[in-house]
């Protein structure tokens, strides 16, 4: 076992290797976790059911001292054993009635994932005035952070935290460029903003914003086939049908082979076709009184 304390509190088993540098003193992290009493026999809390566990801040949501040592030692993708003694734990008081008296305690833990989030908790604590001075180089780094924020809640499907981590990156990037250059990188951080809003808006079933944020993509970049690709999906659920067809021919006239622009396209027709037939029907059954 690894004594990562020296004083035998904190002891770790590495049962899989992950990969990368290990976990930050300022990062979130998203792990899977047991914890057990005496010889791994008495189970007393666990989020192992969770499909997709909540980004906990080290120094703030993690309460056992131990465990953030722990943490701290562990790299993307690890697994471990860890056993803490009281004083990395819970003390001599315990946590009644689950965890008695100077109890020592047992986590098997994985590294699912984590953000480095430093930069942001040091940007937001700034003043408005004092962020529009920072060096172009950290607010690009605090946009991409809260971008990467963005993309986990995504992931988790929890589109509506998502969207408000993409539009924070927005407001971040909102300061006035000193040359071409500036531009240039301010405009890169904004297009793939704009996409990620895009397709986050589709998620939330609120095609009108999707088409904005893809047309704000394609005023940057008017031939970006997965801005057009957004902009035709979100015609397409308002059965703006000449609109849909639009983009995505334009989308597919840059990636002609690409299955999502055609898979499009094809449910496009559908619905079209679905469309014209529903109208002959309501037109014949307006003029069939007339004939009868």
């Amino acid at each position: 076992l690894q004594d990562l304390t020296g004083d035998g509190g904190v002891l770790k088993e590495k049962l899989r290797p992950g990969t990368g540098q290990p976990v930050p003193p300022s990062a979130s992290v998203a792990v899977k976790y047991s914890g057990y009493l005496g010889n791994w026999n008495k189970l007393f809390c666990s989020n192992g059911n969770s499909r997709y566990p909540r980004l906990m801040k080290l120094g703030k949501d993690i309460t056992l001292w131990g465990l953030e040592i722990g943490l701290m030692s562990m790299t993307k993708g690890e697994a471990a054993l860890f056993i803490l003694t009281p004083e990395y734990a819970y003390g001599q008081r315990g946590c009644p009635p689950s965890i008695p008296p100077n109890t020592t305690v047992l986590f098997k833990v994985e590294m699912l994932d984590f953000i480095d989030s430093e930069e942001c908790d040091a940007f937001f604590e700034l003043t408005y005035e004092q962020q529009d001075r920072l060096p172009l180089e950290k607010v690009l780094k605090v946009a991409a952070t809260e971008r990467e924020f963005g993309n986990y809640f995504f992931y988790k499907q929890c589109f509506k935290i998502a969207k408000d981590r993409y539009k924070r990156a927005l407001s971040i990037l909102g300061r006035s460029s000193s040359s071409k250059a500036e531009e240039s990188q301010i405009n890169a951080s904004k297009l793939l903003l704009f996409l990620n809003l895009s397709l986050t808006y589709l998620k939330l079933e609120r095609a009108d914003q999707a088409l904005k944020y893809g047309e704000l993509a394609l005023e940057m970049d008017q031939g970006n086939a997965k801005a057009l690709f957004r902009c035709g999906q979100a015609c397409l659920y308002m059965r703006e049908y000449s609109k849909s067809r639009n983009f995505l021919a334009r989308a597919q006239s840059i990636q002609p082979f690409n299955r999502d622009i055609n898979n499009e396209l094809k449910k496009l027709a559908r619905y079209y076709k679905e469309y014209v037939e529903l109208e002959k029907q309501m037109c014949c059954q307006m003029f069939d009184p007339l004939n009868s």
